[in-house]
């Protein structure tokens, strides 16, 4: 295998994008996008998709290609991601991909985890469930029967925390067991490198993030989506608590701290998924770009 995937990882707002770029650009190749909601092109604000000066220095891959109508699934971003970066290695010997979406990440570096059927009754169950009692009551039902899956994905997301719970009670193992199944193989190298801060920084770029998406006008995308506030790809931090304040239920202050204890609470996911694959390679946020190509040079 003389072919090598470069995947940059990290919490959100650590820099992923400066990074990646400067590498694509010292091995003059092209980036795959890992992140699950920068496919879609109705969410540019909120989901912090690279400025078209950025996109102009590197050619990227799915990034804004979707529309929110569209349904897709990480098994269908698996084999489409596959096929480009089959294409790109017929022309490069390094291809470079980004990702925040720890699960996205591992569907094209390792494949996707089988889960056995389920009855179709049990998400019946808990989407009245989720109707009648609200999310709080499937988080508290999955965080009992399987904590470390509790732990790692998006807890706000009803799709996700329904399908964790639908594959416990329908198959009496925890959804992580599922997921701690041996992995496919590729037919190409891959070199990890992971960005990390302590904690105080990381939250206080977060707080910076959220800031600068409103002053470029989040509030005015987020309007424009809540007709189709339902859709799962608008299940999401930064548009959920807006549409929340649209229904009078948050004030637009609330509204706003939400987005950033959300967010946060989502960059310790990210972490916690992360932290537990050892083949990464961490470096500090800060540390200049030319060391970790001198790491990547090493492990080619």
């Amino acid at each position: 295998m003389n072919k090598t995937l470069i995947t940059i990882v990290g919490p959100t707002a650590i820099g992923k994008t400066s990074l990646s770029i400067a590498i694509a650009k010292y091995f003059d190749c092209e980036i795959i996008s890992c992140d699950s909601r920068q496919f879609y092109k109705e969410m540019k604000i909120g989901t912090a998709v690279p400025s078209d000066v950025e996109l102009n220095q590197i050619k990227h891959h799915f990034i804004q290609n979707r529309s929110i109508h569209e349904a897709y699934s990480v098994g269908e971003f698996e084999k489409d991601a596959l096929v480009v970066i089959k294409q790109l290695f017929k022309k490069h010997d390094t291809v470079v991909m980004i990702g925040g979406s720890g699960l996205y990440v591992d569907a094209v570096l390792k494949g996707l985890d089988h889960f056995p059927e389920v009855a179709p009754e049990i998400r019946i169950e808990l989407n009245q469930l989720l109707e009648k009692d609200g999310i709080e009551s499937l988080q508290a039902q999955l965080e009992y029967l399987d904590p470390e899956t509790y732990d790692v994905i998006d807890i706000q997301n009803p799709h996700r925390v329904i399908r964790a719970l639908e594959v416990c009670l329908g198959t009496d193992e925890m959804y992580s067991y599922y997921k701690n199944k041996p992995k496919k193989t590729r037919d190409f190298n891959t070199i990890k490198i992971g960005l990390d801060a302590n904690r105080e920084t990381i939250y206080m770029r977060i707080e910076q993030r959220v800031d600068l998406m409103l002053k470029e006008g989040l509030l005015d995308e987020a309007k424009k989506l809540y007709p189709y506030k339902n859709l799962n790809a608008l299940q999401t931090v930064g548009y959920r608590e807006l549409f929340d304040y649209f229904d009078d239920t948050f004030t637009l202050d609330f509204a706003i701290a939400e987005i950033k204890k959300n967010t946060r609470r989502f960059a310790k996911r990210q972490n916690t998924w992360f932290k537990k694959d050892k083949e990464i390679h961490w470096f500090d946020y800060q540390t200049d770009f030319r060391t970790i190509i001198e790491q990547i040079n090493r492990l080619v």
